[in-house]
């Protein structure tokens, strides 16, 4: 895939230029309120534009076997340790079987997809509609672009086994804390949380202890489902063993029902 040039700006599967780059993005439009209401009229279109992404995203993933949601900084280029930090994370992941999903833009993204592409695995980019970022990465080889965030957050979970998490502003936050709401309220299960980067998660870890705990508006153990390591290939294990609990569980389940139907039968 060639380098898109500072002047693209992606919209969907469509590319702009020059005088063509719009002033406003799909997701502006649809939730700022303020101006014309001519919006009560144009919804209903968008419902089916909305449907199509859900449908293109997956369409595009549906066959893509097991994948890790890698998350991190755009504004962490090359020359930033924690680049080459998401670049061995990509292919360790790699390495032990599973594709890489990041949200397809530069920066601890771009490192993340570099690192499964050149471990020989799938590289997977989810891109979205900004007025500020040119397109997917350089690494990805499944790309999707959308125009709506939560159509995007719906893909990084629902063909992820979990997320590693790397040093990031809010894009990456806010994903973090999509996770640990779905999971606190069960929407998913045995999904693992790994944050890499002591140092940088040290600060927002305590503050959840001493703060949200110690007043009660989270548990103790909503914080202890979080792992926290610097170590890259730890951070696979965590992935791995989760992995193979959930895997163990459902086969588990499955037998049961097997011999509840067998029962059932027998007594038929």
């Amino acid at each position: 895939m060639g380098r898109v040039s500072p002047r693209d700006y992606q919209k969907g599967p469509v590319t702009l230029r020059g005088r063509r780059v719009p002033a406003t993005t799909t997701d502006q439009r649809l939730l700022d309120s303020r101006g014309s209401t001519d919006w009560l009229h144009a919804d209903p279109w968008r419902v089916m534009r909305i449907q199509s992404e859900f449908v293109e995203g997956f369409g595009a993933l549906a066959e893509l076997g097991p994948a890790v949601s890698v998350f991190g900084s755009a504004r962490l280029g090359e020359g930033h340790p924690a680049y080459q930090l998401a670049r061995r994370v990509g292919a360790a992941l790699a390495q032990a079987g599973y594709a890489v999903i990041t949200g397809g833009g530069p920066g601890l993204m771009e490192g993340a997809n570099r690192g499964a592409l050149e471990a020989g695995g799938t590289s997977v980019g989810l891109g979205i509609e900004l007025p500020f970022e040119t397109g997917l990465n350089d690494y990805v080889d499944l790309g999707v672009n959308f125009r709506y965030f939560f159509a995007r957050k719906t893909m990084f979970v629902k063909y992820a086994e979990g997320f590693v998490v790397l040093p990031g502003g809010w894009g990456t936050l806010d994903e973090l804390f999509e996770a640990l709401t779905l999971v606190q309220t069960r929407k998913i299960t045995a999904f693992p949380v790994v944050l890499v980067g002591t140092d940088y998660w040290a600060g927002m870890l305590d503050w959840m202890r001493s703060t949200l705990a110690e007043w009660g508006t989270i548990d103790e153990a909503d914080v202890a489902r979080l792992f926290v390591t610097d170590d890259v290939d730890e951070a696979v294990r965590l992935i791995v063993s989760t992995d193979r609990h959930l895997a163990h569980e459902t086969s588990l389940q499955a037998a049961a029902v097997r011999t509840e139907v067998r029962d059932g039968e027998a007594r038929g």
